[in-house]
């Protein structure tokens, strides 16, 4: 049963958090890679983001206690009807420092599979029709590589999470503040060692090309 969901966007710390929010004992925590990952969840998400097909939530999340990255930044809404006690938060970041990151790392899989689509049926091409239906043509348009338009849905998203879910209810947050404001949220002790750093633009590219049956991240 969820505890914590997290509706930011990817490349906002989401990564850090996940790791973060194990160390809090909020672990499992749910992430994109765990759908990259997993053929069989792969295909459930393709059903319920392209073909409509209404989840399970609790199924859907069975076994996790938190949910960050991916699916969570746009079914938010859903899910924290489905699970009404758990705690909200989102990540945030510079607005343009998100966008170079994103353009850079997730969306390079985009544009490569657009350039050389994967085999039809193969999980590069399962992954690249939900990302597109859910992210790339759902909440950007089509449009994410115009800088300006994707800043625009980027703040617009952010407001739409706090005004949907309530400013008191929510917690706005840069994992650059460290574990302060996120224990203090979830009112656990602050833990001795760092703040969890992890998942920087070089590692997420290798992640990208991985998924993308590239042998290698270039640049």
């Amino acid at each position: 049963m969820l505890k914590l969901i997290n509706a930011g966007l990817g490349r906002t710390g989401t990564t850090s958090l996940k790791v973060a929010l194990d160390r809090l004992g909020l672990g499992p925590s749910f992430h994109m890679f765990d759908i990259v990952g997993d053929a069989a969840r792969l295909k459930r998400w393709e059903r319920i983001v392209c073909e409509g097909e209404s989840p399970g939530w609790a199924a859907v999340f069975d076994g996790y206690r938190s949910a960050v990255d991916g699916p969570c930044a746009v079914y938010y809404r859903q899910m924290a009807e489905a699970f009404p006690d758990a705690r909200l938060i989102l990540t945030v970041r510079d607005a343009e420092s998100w966008y170079r990151s994103t353009h850079d790392t997730l969306y390079q899989f985009a544009l490569r599979s657009m350039a050389n689509p994967p085999e039809p049926g193969s999980p590069q091409a399962t992954l690249f029709r939900v990302t597109s239906t859910m992210i790339w043509d759902g909440l950007f348009g089509g449009r994410f590589s115009d800088k300006d338009h994707a800043i625009e849905v980027y703040h617009r998203h952010n407001e739409e999470v706090v005004r949907t879910l309530g400013a008191d209810n929510v917690l706005v947050y840069d994992v650059q503040q460290g574990w302060e404001p996120l224990c203090a949220f979830l009112g656990t002790d602050v833990p001795r060692e760092e703040f969890p750093r992890t998942n920087d633009t070089a590692s997420m590219r290798q992640r990208v090309a991985r998924a993308a049956g590239a042998a290698a991240a270039t640049g």
